[in-house]
């Protein structure tokens, strides 16, 4: 086979290359690797033009139509997770590109929402700067969870896997979404509410689905116009599940104490954003699958697929 280039997307944390045995392909493949986000669509096509393979990290950057139609020599896509709603799957298999992803052996997102929740009612980031800034000792008193509500949106594998922790802290749970039965409740061991319920009654709600057209602006103004004035709003799933301006509203004038963010409708956040001048909001930068070992995981397996690949035999969790 002739020698291939390989682009290694959104490298944030500078770690693909360390985590994955890449030399095992370097007589076959050349890789580069970028480490920062494209400035714009055209930017990407650009810069990713002379690639046969590209392996994109999940919905860092898109691969739109557009952008795929401006890549004459891609031949191999892969992208983290075995679901990646920036790619545009149906311009992927009009261009006859083979389209692989890669398998999560855990989901760290369900710690990382329990982290914001602590963050929410203990102010232990907070407080940790305080130290070290030398200020005043002890003026923020925290709020306990234990028997407390949590209502979880959507009790798939991640909200079920947060509901387990919640319990844990000695937390009532009880969820609700579109096709959630009182039934799947109880096998999780937790209570049932309709949406309005949840949201009126809810000490703490967190979202756990997936992002589509129908779970777009799903958490509405009425939503969390619902909530109480000492309630907390966690969203650790897609930006586009809520809506922003009711949310940034609520916060601005005090309607809810607080909200804990890892996704934005637009990643990376804008500096000016308005999200970023809140003091009762706790943001990350999409840091739910963020962990050096879910990483090595991806890596590891887009090194796979492309060995194969190359090889000339059909590549492991092919999508496409």
């Amino acid at each position: 086979m002739t020698r291939l280039s390989c682009a290694i997307l959104d490298d944030y944390f500078d770690l693909a290359l360390s985590v994955a045995d890449w030399p095992l392909i370097k007589d076959r493949v050349d890789v580069t690797v970028f480490d920062k986000p494209f400035a714009s669509e055209a930017n990407a096509a650009a810069r990713l033009k002379d690639f046969e393979i590209i392996c994109a990290m999940r919905e860092r950057t898109p691969f739109p139509r557009t952008l795929l139609d401006a890549l004459p020599r891609l031949k191999l896509l892969i992208t983290s997770g075995m679901r990646n709603a920036a790619i545009d799957t149906e311009a992927v298999k009009d261009r006859k590109v083979v389209f692989c992803g890669t398998q999560y052996s855990r989901d760290p997102t369900a710690a990382l929402t329990m982290g914001l929740i602590l963050e929410l009612t203990r102010g232990i980031g907070r407080e940790n700067a305080r130290m070290h800034a030398g200020e005043p000792w002890q003026i923020f008193a925290g709020t306990e969870i234990e028997g407390k509500t949590l209502g979880i949106i959507g009790l798939g594998k991640l909200g079920s896997k947060v509901a387990g922790m919640a319990k844990a802290f000695g937390m009532n749970v009880i969820a609700w979404s579109p096709n959630l039965t009182p039934e799947k409740c109880k096998e999780a061991g937790v209570g049932y509410a309709s949406k309005e319920q949840l949201f009126a009654s809810a000490d703490i709600v967190t979202i756990h689905v997936v992002l589509s057209p129908r779970s777009r602006g799903l958490v509405g103004a009425a939503d969390i116009a619902r909530m109480k004035p000492q309630a907390y709003l966690v969203n650790s799933a897609r930006g586009p599940i809520v809506d922003e301006d009711a949310l940034l509203a609520a916060l601005r004038d005090r309607k809810i104490a607080g909200a804990g963010i890892d996704v934005f409708s637009v990643e990376p956040l804008p500096s000016d954003h308005p999200l970023r001048k809140l003091d009762n909001v706790v943001i990350t930068p999409h840091l739910g699958y963020a962990t050096r070992e879910s990483l090595q995981t991806h890596y590891q397996q887009m090194l796979a697929c492309i060995d194969t690949f190359t090889r000339g035999a059909e590549p492991p969790r092919r999508l496409a």
